[in-house]
């Protein structure tokens, strides 16, 4: 059989419920088994291997913008009613003091400095994006399409995850500095006078802290994004995507 044959349409959603599918170490097997599980009545276009691969990497392409464009400007995460960067743990009994004394501004703009810091940073994340997802390949895809809703964004965080740490922390550190990170903390703990003393503050990496939130954040957003395309035909916004991910 020519791995160029075509592939009968198939749903996503059997994959999703917990189809349990045999190792498969060759495309026309691949093949050959949904041409078996699928119905043939259901009159979508045919999917080729070409079709299935192009189609996944559109959607993380897609996924990836969306989570740039979002968090990657002015209040992306501060104004992001999920993913705004708080207060540090170790800083929250800080903050509660400093709120009983009536000093809220100088917790407000330590939190929106963090906030400013990861929202620097984000932009740098799509050309890392991009280099993975050229990289997949037909094993990636078949790994993706078996797996479960998120199945292409912990494909990203397993390809680019460790890069967008190392790639973000540097960022994170001189916007700390141009946006008052630093002198916003160093507020923070004057104000706090003898009571500093209480809090350890000495095991605390700022830089690190916001570079794990914004790398977090960013792969929240890819996530709802995968999720929606997946689910909703509305999200499906090119005919490859409306071709791969089409389940009737």
């Amino acid at each position: 059989m020519n791995i160029k044959s075509s592939l009968k349409p198939f749903s996503l959603l059997p994959l999703l419920v917990g189809l349990s599918l045999p190792c498969y170490s060759a495309w026309d097997d691949f093949v050959e088994f949904f041409k078996e599980q699928t119905p043939a009545a259901l009159g979508q276009p045919s999917l080729s291997q070409a079709d299935v691969v192009s189609g996944l990497k559109e959607a993380l392409i897609k996924g990836s913008q969306s989570a740039v464009t979002t968090l990657g400007k002015e209040n992306g995460f501060f104004a992001h009613p999920k993913l705004r960067i708080p207060m540090p743990e170790k800083l929250q009994t800080v903050e509660t003091a400093l709120r009983k004394l009536k000093q809220d501004k100088i917790a407000d703009e330590f939190v929106l400095s963090m906030n400013r810091a990861a929202e620097k940073a984000v932009p740098k994340a799509m050309s890392i994006f991009s280099n993975a997802i050229k990289t997949m390949s037909i094993d990636d895809a078949y790994g993706i399409l078996q797996g479960p809703d998120n199945a292409a964004t912990e494909y990203l965080k397993k390809t680019s995850g460790s890069q967008l740490q190392q790639q973000f922390l540097p960022i994170v550190k001189q916007a700390t500095n141009n946006v008052g990170v630093t002198e916003n903390y160093k507020a923070l703990i004057d104000n706090l006078g003898m009571m500093s003393k209480l809090v350890d503050i000495e095991s605390l990496d700022l830089d690190e802290y916001v570079t794990d939130k914004a790398v977090s954040g960013l792969f929240d957003v890819v996530a709802n994004e995968e999720k929606l395309i997946r689910a909703d035909p509305a999200a499906r916004t090119t005919d490859l995507l409306k071709k791969v991910f089409s389940s009737n």
